[in-house]
């Protein structure tokens, strides 16, 4: 992978060489780190040499914290608050199996411990391989440094959030009658967060993954001027699939770096539309997160709603899994293959959980578009604890009702439309669940307010 990898150079030399040292027992004086117990919790347990310990939980299929900043000699005890056995194994996903491993615990019991004590410094990467739970996010480093402060970074590469805000769209249209709309976009490319200490270098519309979401009515003429940025290394276009004429747009919007090009359409048809670039290679445009929504209201606008929201789908082929740290740039192979390691809501891994989660009251009526840039993967649409009551495949003018999961296709949209019953937490994936829970196809929303029993309760 060109990214800067977790191994700090001792770390690297360590791992080639442990094997030897073991193997004519310690001749060199090398002993392996120490590692002791995995049964119930001691936390008044000796230390390590320094006298300093540091707790590491393992919960929710997480380490606690992920970056474990500790000096030489320091004892670093795991305890397990989850009711299934874990363990912690020197690797990274992507080398699993198939590199030396420098430690690797006894599986640790739902409320037992085991300690470890590094004394090299270096950026130790770890994980637990049981029923691939690194797959579910146990993934975490060990930063081992005199000066723990000074190895903060642990290889991590900060970057601007990439991932557009699901809350910024524009408002419905509340027009009598049509108008001459101006949409003015840029094409961007920039350095933007795949996953936490991961960067990766995306095309986009405005600066965002989607781009923005262009609203009109019905009966617009509409015209859209795009822009390439000086800085850009590549032409770029845009086909939006509401337009009626050649390429969308795309065959006369093919725009060098630092120039403008314009056209406009008639909005003739309702529903929800995805844009994207159409310069080739059309894939790789796409898959850099060259995507975005447009919707054309019906005269009559759409039904009232409490909160209307902005998700699109798309995969992200890089050269290195969920988990590894640096920059990763695209793989050609794994995108002619169709084998993407991301797949990603609003272009980031997980980016609509946690502080960016969507949050609602209970009784509050609830408005998704949701598109799917691809640029080849079909979506498999579902909110986990929440039937759709309206769901318009293919944003078209009727609904279905009562709908479960709905089929998103490359290059398609849709909105779908709920009453939030019961408070919670309501999550969002592409039911082709690994997309979702290994490569970041997953979003929550967080719905505050009364419990209601008569829906949902726990029975004792």
């Amino acid at each position: 992978m060109a990214a800067l990898e977790r191994f700090g150079r001792n770390t690297l030399w360590l791992s080639l060489v442990i094997a030897g040292l073991v193997g004519i027992g310690g001749l060199l004086g090398f002993e392996p780190p120490s590692g002791r117990d995995a049964g119930p919790v001691e936390l008044a347990s000796a230390a390590g040499p320094t006298g300093d310990e540091v707790v590491v939980e393992l919960r929710g299929m997480r380490f606690t914290p992920d970056t474990i900043h500790v000096k030489p000699g320091t004892t670093i005890r795991f305890v397990n608050r989850d009711p299934v056995n874990h363990n912690v194994v020197h690797a990274r996903p992507e080398t699993l199996g198939r590199a030396p491993e420098l430690f690797r615990s006894p599986e640790i019991r739902p409320n037992g411990s085991w300690t470890l004590t590094l004394d090299e410094e270096g950026t130790y990467d770890i994980l637990c391989d049981l029923a691939g739970h690194y797959l579910a996010g146990m993934v975490a480093n060990i930063v081992v440094s005199a000066d723990p402060a000074a190895g903060a970074g642990g290889g991590a590469v900060e970057a601007p959030r990439i991932a557009r805000d699901p809350r910024d769209l524009p408002p419905p249209v509340r027009r009598e009658a049509p108008e001459h709309v101006v949409v003015e976009l840029e094409t961007v490319e920039k350095v933007g967060t795949l996953a936490d200490g991961l960067t990766y270098t995306y095309w986009t519309f405005n600066g965002t993954v989607p781009g923005p979401m262009v609203r009109v009515r019905q009966g617009d003429t509409v015209e859209i001027r795009l822009s390439n940025h000086p800085s850009s290394t590549q032409i770029h276009s845009i086909d939006l699939h509401a337009v009626n004429g050649p390429g969308g747009g795309g065959a006369v919007t093919q725009v060098a770096p630092g120039e403008t090009k314009a056209f406009q359409f008639k909005a003739l048809h309702p529903g929800v539309f995805v844009y994207h670039c159409a310069t080739p290679h059309v894939p790789t445009h796409i898959a850099n997160g060259m995507y975005g929504l447009i919707v054309v209201e019906p005269p009559e606008g759409l039904g009232p709603v409490d909160h209307e929201f902005y998700v699109m789908q798309g995969e992200i082929y890089a050269d290195g899994r969920p988990g590894a740290v640096g920059h990763a740039v695209l793989d050609p192979a794994a995108l002619w293959e169709e084998r993407p390691n991301f797949v990603v809501f609003n272009g980031q891994f997980q980016a609509l959980t946690g502080e960016h989660a969507m949050r609602v009251r209970v009784g509050d009526r609830v408005r998704i578009f949701v598109g799917n840039g691809g640029p080849n993967l079909i979506s498999s649409f579902h909110v986990i604890g929440e039937v759709f009551d309206e769901a318009h495949p293919d944003g078209a003018t009727q609904a279905l009702t009562n709908v479960q999961t709905t089929t998103i296709p490359a290059g398609g949209a849709t909105w779908v439309e709920f009453t939030v019953d019961v408070p919670g937490e309501y999550t969002l994936v592409d039911h082709a669940l690994g997309r979702a829970l290994d490569k970041g196809a997953l979003a929550v929303i967080v719905a505050e307010g009364d419990a209601n029993p008569s829906v949902f309760r726990a029975v004792e």
